[in-house]
């Protein structure tokens, strides 16, 4: 019922041509108020990523069924490709980052975060040993090639924008979709990539085997603060405004699901929360060094599910410092986040 599975990706393929949106299920069984049933489809950008941990937790952790929600699971190697799914109407919402929320409205869609579960984006800049002597900061990414999850993905505006902060032009490097975890090791061992952009496990991994160097360390609030200029709120529930105003009662039970969630993991140990996690997640890493994953990242993650105070301003900043899109557009920030569902959680 709560399987975790994978939408083939020519099943999602090309959908960002943005033609008209079926306005909710894509095969929801819900009635039109939505609550009959309370069966979703959440797609995540990487289930097995720290960052977008609490998806995965919830469900091991049961709330969903205590919630009284059927909730099934599904994964993308990129946030871009969850981004996707929501737009076709495949799915009814999709973990991943909130600054597509903004992308999306400029491109005419009406999407909002309801859940927001960090404040900082987890991400982090990585370069290989071999390129360390080259690479010593943003302003060194010029005719580098640099790895990030997929084109049009949050890591792909990241290091768009540290770049862009630091004087390099988008055009003056090469930024190569190399997905997550074995993949972007291996683009990274084979120099295919001279450094970029992920998250843990798979930095764990990368530093465990020395196969490469923390550049940009945006895993707390201090690291996105001195990286970004405020916190960046990044992985988070969002869904299709016109769904969540049809779907109220649904919608709060998975907010409630979810506040649970990160109040758990504000009181439990990353060995704790580990436990919970499946047991593959580690990436042949072994536990220990999941173990660590998960508490170098945890000081990402809000304990209340609300977005922070200047988060939304901070995401608008750094997109319109490199897309075009969004430069001369006018964003309405009030329309790209809720704190309704999570208020009444608290």
């Amino acid at each position: 019922m709560r399987a975790s599975t994978r939408i083939p990706a020519l099943a999602v393929a090309g959908v960002l041509a943005l033609t008209s949106l079926t306005a909710c299920g894509g095969g929801d069984s819900t009635s039109a108020s939505g609550d009959k049933n309370d069966k979703v489809k959440i797609m995540v950008g990487g289930l097995d990523k720290v960052i977008y941990l609490p998806a995965m937790l919830t469900e091991r952790l049961g709330y969903f069924e205590e919630e009284g929600v059927s909730v099934q699971l599904l994964t993308e190697p990129a946030g871009v490709q969850a981004e996707t799914a929501l737009v076709s109407g495949d799915v009814q919402g999709t973990v991943g980052f909130y600054d597509h929320t903004l992308d999306l409205q400029v491109k005419g869609k009406q999407v909002e975060s309801v859940v927001q579960f960090s404040h900082a984006p987890g991400e982090v800049e990585i370069v290989s040993n071999r390129a360390a002597d080259e690479i010593r900061s943003a302003k060194d990414f010029k005719g580098k090639k640099l790895g990030v999850t997929g084109i049009g993905s949050s890591t792909d505006f990241l290091t768009k924008y540290l770049a862009v902060n630091s004087d390099v032009q988008t055009s003056e490097f090469t930024p190569v979709a190399v997905g997550a975890g074995q993949t972007f090791i291996s683009a990274l061992q084979q120099g295919s990539i001279q450094g970029g952009m992920t998250t843990d496990p798979t930095v764990a991994t990368i530093l465990d085997k020395k196969l490469g160097k923390i550049l940009i360390d945006m895993r707390t609030p201090e690291g996105s603060e001195q990286a970004l200029g405020g916190p960046y709120p990044s992985s988070s529930l969002y869904m299709q405004t016109e769904w969540v105003n049809s779907h109220k009662k649904t919608v709060q039970k998975l907010a409630n699901a979810f506040v649970r969630t990160l109040k758990w993991m504000s009181a439990h140990s990353a060995d704790e929360i580990a436990a919970k996690m499946p047991a593959d997640y580690a990436q042949g890493g072994g536990k220990a060094l999941y173990v660590q994953a998960i508490k170098s990242t945890l000081p990402m993650f809000t304990k209340d599910g609300v977005m922070p105070a200047d988060g939304p301003a901070t995401v608008e900043r750094v997109l319109k410092a490199f897309n075009p899109n969004l430069k001369n557009a006018e964003v309405d920030l009030a329309k790209t986040y809720t704190t309704e569902f999570v208020e009444k959680a608290n």
